[in-house]
């Protein structure tokens, strides 16, 4: 299930990077790549999102019988790295806003990219974070 999450989250932010791209073009971008990167975002979106969600179903039936597997480590661990490359990206992605912020370099297409990377990133930490929480509640 988190291999699918990760692979999802990579190629819906690509896949909206993609659509950023056509419609604030680079003229010195290479329109080629783009299609292609769309392409294949667009591919692996169609197929990932049913696998990870049936995936996340399955996972969340298995636990509601057992609860116990909620404390798989194996399950703890791959949450806290999730939480972790999470907050790392928006760590990242908040220090690259502000470097060109303070820089003068912030365009829609620069912007609409970080909000992206921001609502991805967020989401995944959030989900898991108030997982954690309802995990120690119980």
């Amino acid at each position: 299930m988190f291999s699918t999450l990760y692979f999802e989250a990579w190629n819906l932010g690509s896949l909206l990077f993609a659509f950023i791209n056509r419609a604030y073009p680079d003229a010195a971008g290479n329109q080629y790549y783009f299609r292609e990167a769309q392409r294949w975002s667009t591919a692996a979106v169609i197929i990932g999102f049913p696998v990870f969600f049936s995936l996340a179903r399955y996972i969340g039936q298995q636990i509601a019988l057992n609860p116990f597997k909620r404390l798989s480590p194996a399950r703890r661990w791959l949450t806290y790295i999730t939480l972790f490359l999470a907050s790392s990206a928006l760590l990242c992605d908040v220090t690259t806003l502000v470097y060109n912020l303070l820089g003068g370099d912030l365009t829609v297409r620069f912007v609409l990219k970080v909000l992206v990377v921001a609502v991805i990133a967020g989401s995944c930490f959030t989900y898991y974070l108030l997982d954690l929480r309802k995990e120690e509640k119980e």
